[in-house]
């Protein structure tokens, strides 16, 4: 590994550590030299993450937030600088789309929960981006050497997909957002606090399982076979298929990056369908 993509001496936290996308980022995160803090709902979610990354040799802790909560990601934040001193990485990985903000023969557009549209924009924009910026970015903008925040987006933010109108708008706002704090965070408090996005492409998580797949046979759903068509690398990408883009964002080899939404997609962004 090229010495500017290592992380050793830093200290990354990654929300939604526990999840199948955030746990894998981790562990790149961990196998990269970083200690870890991983935070969930639930410690017991974070510590299934954290206990192999031990276990492989790694340095990790558990730790339990509510990332829609700020007096909990206050205690998170504080537990965590307890624990590791500082922070230097931070992954936002909250995020998620919910059944009943999906539109479907049963379900209108006109008739979709005003409720569940505002969780579904809450979790991926308040949750996922805003709200752990606020409190880890307010640790991470007095550190000497700066350090770097990633959020998730997602291919909806480039074209919003049919049937997902709340999720889709979340993540349009999540790309804005990080290009709008990347500028405020160099122009107010520090020029190496960086701040980018990684927009996969798609992946199959249990969010977005039924939508892709068919519960009683496991074959693709109509809607998942479009999606491949439409993905000239033929294939859903895995989770340790977004540890490389991590790794390079939260390293010194991206010290000149800063507000990007980064593909990592199979080339789904690129192809016109033709």
């Amino acid at each position: 590994m090229l010495p500017s993509l290592r992380l050793d001496g830093k200290v990354a936290v990654v929300t939604a550590g526990g999840g199948v996308l955030g746990g894998a980022i981790a562990q790149g995160l961990a196998a990269a030299g970083a200690a870890v803090a991983v935070a969930d709902l639930s410690r017991e979610l974070a510590q299934a993450c954290a206990d192999p990354i031990r276990q492989a040799g790694g340095t990790a802790a558990a730790y339990a937030v509510n990332a829609l909560e700020k007096t909990s990601l206050d205690a998170c934040c504080d537990a965590i600088c307890r624990d590791f001193e500082r922070v230097d990485i931070l992954v936002s990985g909250v995020g998620g789309n919910m059944k009943n903000a999906t539109t479907s023969p049963d379900l209108s557009f006109f008739d979709l929960p005003a409720d569940a549209l505002s969780k579904v924009i809450d979790l991926n924009l308040l949750g996922g981006a805003i709200l752990p910026a606020q409190t880890f970015g307010k640790r991470m903008k007095d550190n000497p050497d700066g350090g770097s925040i990633i959020n998730i987006s997602s291919m909806n933010a480039f074209r919003p997909l049919t049937r997902i109108p709340g999720y889709s708008a979340a993540k349009a706002a999540v790309s804005n957002f990080t290009q709008w704090l990347a500028v405020h965070l160099a122009q107010e408090y520090s020029r190496t606090l960086r701040v980018n996005a990684i927009a996969p492409g798609f992946f199959l998580t249990e969010q977005n399982r039924f939508l892709l797949t068919d519960k009683e046979t496991g074959e693709l759903t109509d809607r998942g076979k479009t999606i491949l068509a439409h993905t000239p690398m033929g294939s859903f990408g895995k989770p340790e298929d977004l540890v490389g883009a991590a790794v390079w964002l939260a390293s010194d080899a991206a010290r000149f990056v800063t507000g990007i939404v980064l593909p990592v997609d199979g080339g789904f962004s690129a192809f016109s369908g033709v």
